[in-house]
This record gives C-alpha cells, structure tokens and sequence, in this order.
C-alpha cells in the first residue's frame, strides 16, 4: 500500500453506492460486509477488481482509526442501518458512527416519494431525490 498511509480512507465502487474501509498497512484492510462483518481483509479482496478512492486523512486521525482498528473494531456485526462499513470508518476516525450514504439515500427516497405524489412528475421526483441525497449525504 504505497498510494497512501496507514489510517487513511479507501473506497471502491459497489453497484450504486460507495464500500469504505480503513487501511492499515501492509496491504491490509479494516471494512465491514453483510457475509463477515468487519474484519481485516487484504487490499486485493477489498477492492474485488475495482479502482480504489484515498481519502487521506490528518495524522491525528489516522492515528486514531489506527488505535481503534487494534482494540475496538474487529468482529462487530453487520446491519445496513446501524453498522454497515461507513459506521466503521466514522466510528474509527472520529469516534462517533454515521453513515452519510444511508441518511442521503433515505431522504432522497423520502423527497422523490413526497414530490412524485405531490406533483405526478417523474421528474419531480427524479430532481428531488437527487437534491436531497447529495445534500444529506454531505456533497453539496
């Protein structure tokens, strides 16, 4: 793992949405899956033949998903709405687990729902989910 540090973000690709997970060096990888929960994988079985995203983080923060990843991570159980893979990163890097894909999918669902009765346009809805899910998930 030369692109990047211990403790920083990587991602890759997964149908609609972003999996996360935390290097740790040596070509190893934290992350959390429906099958294992989180667990420590290699950096080839996370990428699963996808392009893998960095986002590098501060040392600080590295070294604390670092610190969390050798005592408090491995073996959690998986759950979409409670511990999926961006739970375990936010959990590692800033202590708190979120997952800000769920929240962007959930409101853009709900805003796609409200705007499709309200207005009977498809593309309505269509710009109403895509509005709310980028906002609530943080890309604005």
């Amino acid at each position: 793992m030369t692109r990047y540090l211990p403790g920083d973000i990587v991602s890759r690709r997964k149908g609609f949405v972003m999996h996360r997970g935390i290097a740790l060096g040596d070509g190893r990888v934290l992350h959390n899956t429906p099958f294992k929960g989180e667990h420590i994988c290699s950096e080839e079985e996370f990428s699963a033949g996808q392009r893998l995203y960095v986002q590098r983080m501060e040392r600080s923060a590295r070294q604390r998903a670092l610190l969390h990843a050798q005592t408090d991570s491995i073996g959690r159980p998986y759950h979409l709405l409670a511990n999926n893979c961006e739970h375990t990163v936010t959990r590692a890097i800033a202590g708190e687990a979120e997952s800000p894909q769920l929240r962007g999918w959930v409101a853009g669902l709900v805003a796609g729902a409200a705007l499709l009765a309200l207005t009977r346009s498809p593309t309505a809805a269509a710009a109403g989910f895509a509005a709310a899910r980028s906002w609530m998930s943080g890309n604005r």
